[in-house]
């Protein structure tokens, strides 16, 4: 019989996994082991929470569940932030944690062995969609499989699964893997018909959940019919090539106009979140149909008129196939113009840092940072999952290590700024290690730019978010990764030419765009 180590790479190798990361510890050390003779490529990196959010990258970047493994205690506990992020994003992210030995364990008691937490799979809770511990090591192989499952079944989330190590070296029987389910039923749409019908302005508003669907040629059907304007949120960039849809956020003028003057919403994969509305200060929808997999998101934002539950694909697929068709109300070419206008006459730098990007064939991944913003609310996505960005919790020091992620897969893009990039600046190590296809593009304005200018628009006094920071291009240099360094956007174009691994430093400061929260065009009601 095989090992439990062996039987559980075997397990994940049976789920299409092809690629893990982790950072080894001494209660792991038996999956290194094994990963010799597996098959599946680890990649090395050098920090818990790193691996997480690699796992998320690369994730986001193919549609395939991301694996991180990681030792006990402190070592899993240090992917939290990650984990957090991948769960408000909907990432299906696998997060495999030692546990200290089954042997060494006391029902309600805190012994004090090393690494030893007294719940550790209590601290997964609140941030994944599932968490398990493996109760008896014979049945590590099916707790593998189930977790796998758990991640990417109906709305996809992270889960947990705590593994005590010496599981990992005993003996476990076979398991037969099977694949996992696909939600393929479609609801009555009649009723969505009808108001669809009936409608003259409508509006699509596509979300995250129609992205990992894989919905976008059912959208592109769709709108073949309604003709029209499609708005896509940050988790949605690069769905559909569709003439119709809207370069560019809700949050600039031109685009809400869109949503206020529509009288229907047909709303997929989306909850609508405050990032995305303005915390709500976008009106309600004359009438909304509501297309999602997640029956808690159907109207849990905006009440739905009909709520259609199921698998984007297929649903919208229904409703392509059955709608009538429709005039274009909306002139979305001149919509897309109004905004490159706003953007060019807002910042001319964002405008040429914008440029810079246009065209790149890479997927792009941003931090939360001023150029991550820029990106997210108007770099024009030309692929279905050619951008991640932090949608949920939006956790600063997303940008490099998802990057990472995302580059195992093909050519990256990571956009961080010069705080950010300082939470994980060590995996420079894994990015020279692995030899990965990714430009990291620094954006150093000197500290935490955002908070600067929030504290400028507040009457603060300037504080604690001005930085020491290293000469970014001598660090990368010390790893071994080439670096250049510009004053400005001048000269980013060509230097994205070169192919990673390798640094490109920005010395720049950009003004923050309309998508962020001081800027928002709409107000509370005095």
């Amino acid at each position: 019989m095989p090992k439990g180590a062996e039987s559980l790479l075997t397990t994940l190798a049976a789920h299409d996994v092809e690629v893990v990361f982790g950072l080894p510890g001494v209660h792991n050390l038996a999956v290194w082991e094994a990963l010799q003779h597996s098959g599946i490529r680890m990649v090395g990196v050098r920090h818990e929470q790193t691996a997480v959010y690699a796992a998320d990258g690369y994730a986001r970047a193919t549609g395939k569940v991301g694996v991180a493994v990681v030792t006990t205690g402190p070592g899993a506990a240090n992917t939290l932030g990650a984990t957090g992020e991948a769960m408000a994003s909907g990432s299906p992210v696998l997060v495999v944690a030692t546990d200290i030995p089954s042997t060494l364990r006391r029902p309600g008691i805190h012994r004090g062995v090393l690494h030893e937490t007294r719940d550790q799979r209590a601290l997964f809770g609140p941030v994944t969609k599932a968490a398990f511990d493996v109760p008896v090591a014979d049945e590590l192989p099916a707790y593998v499989d189930r977790a796998v499952k758990a991640a990417v079944e109906g709305a996809q989330g992270p889960v947990y699964l705590g593994v005590p190590t010496d599981f990992l070296s005993a003996e476990v029987p076979e398991h037969r893997v099977t694949a996992a389910e696909e939600r393929a039923e479609v609801p009555d749409v009649a009723a969505a018909l009808e108001l669809i019908d009936n409608a003259e302005r409508p509006l699509l508003w596509v979300g995250g959940g129609a992205a990992r669907a894989g919905a976008g040629p059912a959208i592109d059907s769709l709108n073949d019919k309604l003709n029209a304007p499609i708005v896509t949120t940050y988790g949605a960039r690069g769905i559909s090539g569709h003439p119709g849809v809207v370069r560019g956020p809700v949050h600039a003028p031109p685009v809400g106009a869109l949503w206020d003057d529509a009288d229907l919403v047909i709303a997929i994969g989306t909850d609508f979140d405050g990032m995305m509305t303005q915390n709500w200060l976008q009106p309600a929808p004359r009438k909304l149909v509501a297309v999602n997999i997640d029956e808690a998101e159907l109207s849990k934002n905006y009440p739905a008129d009909v709520g259609l539950l199921g698998d984007a694909r297929h649903v919208v697929a229904a409703l392509a196939e059955k709608v009538a068709p429709k005039q274009a109300a909306v002139d979305v070419e001149q919509v897309n113009a109004a905004v490159r206008e706003l953007v060019r006459e807002d910042s001319p730098e964002a405008a040429a840092f914008l440029g810079a990007l246009e065209g790149q064939d890479a997927t792009i991944v941003a931090d939360m940072c001023i150029p991550g913003y820029w990106i997210g609310g108007f770099h024009h996505v030309r692929k279905p999952r050619g951008l991640a960005y932090p949608v949920g919790w939006g956790t600063l020091g997303f940008g490099f290590p998802a990057a990472i992620g995302a580059a195992v897969h093909g050519r990256t893009i990571a956009v961080v700024g010069d705080g950010g990039f300082l939470f994980a600046c060590g995996d420079l190590a894994t990015l020279r290690q692995e030899s990965l296809p990714l430009t990291v593009v620094v954006v150093d304005d000197g500290g935490y730019g955002m908070l600067r200018y929030d504290q400028q628009v507040a009457g603060h006094t300037i504080t604690g978010v001005d930085l020491t920071r290293p000469d970014f291009a001598k660090l990368a240099e010390s790893f071994g990764v080439p670096a250049v360094t510009l004053d400005g956007f001048d000269g980013l174009a060509q230097a994205l030419t070169v192919r990673g691994p390798n640094v490109v430093v920005v010395n720049a400061r950009l003004k923050p765009p309309v998508t962020t929260s001081p800027r928002w065009y709409r107000k509370p009601a005095n």
